[in-house]
């Protein structure tokens, strides 16, 4: 509902899209992504210049009372859209370059091209994440089994009274800790990834949307209608020429012309409007631009959480190391199994 008010208020603008609702099987992982995605949306909305410090919003985002949706409509109803309240919009062709149209056409090309590949960048970075989420829940899998081995309290057989199994099985309960803390800084790295790397490609990608869909509205709404609106006074002049040629009824003929007039201001109308809609394109562009510094941002957040995650899981991996002796050395009385020499150089070092 709020976003159609946007819409119907600021139809040239960007405004993004609200993700979709599951009324029914919305489990647990269905509801965080749509929190994320409402986050987003409302970050977009309050940051955009247009939007800011609007009625309409500021109702949204402050209103407490279950009527906030009829306190919404009051607000815009009889105010018009943007077109209406803005006091130069007739004038919006004066503050266009000569050649608004080809940059138009270039910027929406980039945006599209910039938006396929930040797609697929977040696809990747989505992927990496679910990885370490599946990593962390192996690794506490591999844990467990090992506390499962060093728990096992099945009796030994008489001939192997003198085995090392005793002392395996005190071994591998300890190490079993060491996976879980493992286990734990993978699951840290896989939400960093996925709060400072996913969540980030995902409203600029919001953003990027929003102005493609912008650029739809452009073409198949106000250029499309003014199109339109051209061919019929093109058929209408026709129409009046054949009148006058045929020396149709006077009452006819300037029935005729009143509808012509009609139609000429409907196209000036239209053509004024087009040419606002074109100035707040060439803004939305400009806003865009001002938002593709946050590539540098994403890139960086992506590398320092490979680092820190890789850091930390280093360090817990390098802290396990020399407990892995226990496993490996026997006492005097214990015959070993035969060390490879890449366990021996491992153990060596």
């Amino acid at each position: 509902m709020f976003q159609e008010m946007l819409l119907q208020k600021y139809p040239y603008r960007m405004v993004p899209g609200l993700p979709p609702k599951r009324m029914l099987g919305a489990d647990r992982e269905f509801i965080e992504s749509r929190r994320r995605a409402l986050k987003r949306f409302i970050n977009l909305v309050a940051r955009h210049p247009s939007f800011w410090d609007d009625i309409l919003v500021n109702i949204f985002l402050s209103y407490n009372s279950q009527d906030v949706q009829n306190k919404m409509r009051e607000s815009i109803r009889g105010v018009g859209d943007e077109y209406l309240t803005t006091t130069f919009a007739a004038q919006a062709k004066d503050f266009l370059p000569a050649d608004i149209q080809v940059q138009f056409a270039a910027s929406r090309e980039l945006i599209r091209n910039i938006f396929n590949s930040f797609y697929k960048l977040r696809d990747r970075a989505e992927r990496m994440a679910a990885r370490a989420i599946d990593n962390a829940t192996d690794l506490m899998g591999f844990g467990k089994e090992l506390s499962a081995l060093g728990s096992d309290t099945t009796p030994l057989p008489s001939w192997a009274a003198h085995s090392s199994w005793g002392a395996l099985k005190q071994a591998l309960k300890g190490l079993s800790v060491e996976f879980t803390v493992l286990a734990d800084k993978a699951a840290q790295q896989g939400k960093l990834e996925e709060i400072d790397v996913v969540d980030k490609l995902n409203l600029f990608l919001d953003l990027l949307q929003s102005y493609k869909d912008l650029c739809e509205r452009h073409e198949k709404g106000v250029l499309h209608k003014h199109q339109k609106a051209l061919h019929k006074y093109s058929l209408m002049k026709r129409q009046m020429i054949s009148a006058t040629v045929q020396n149709k009824e006077a009452e006819s003929v300037e029935q005729l012309e009143s509808r012509i007039v009609e139609q000429e201001n409907a196209i000036m109308v239209m053509e004024l409007r087009n040419y606002f809609s074109l100035f707040c394109l060439h803004q939305e562009t400009q806003l865009i631009h001002i938002y593709l510094p946050l590539t540098s941002h994403i890139l960086g957040a992506f590398v320092n959480s490979q680092i820190q995650g890789h850091k930390e899981m280093n360090q817990v991996w390098n802290e396990l190391k020399p407990k892995l002796n226990c496993l490996f050395v026997g006492s005097s009385s214990l015959a070993t199994p035969p060390l490879s020499p890449e366990e021996r150089h491992f153990f060596s070092r």
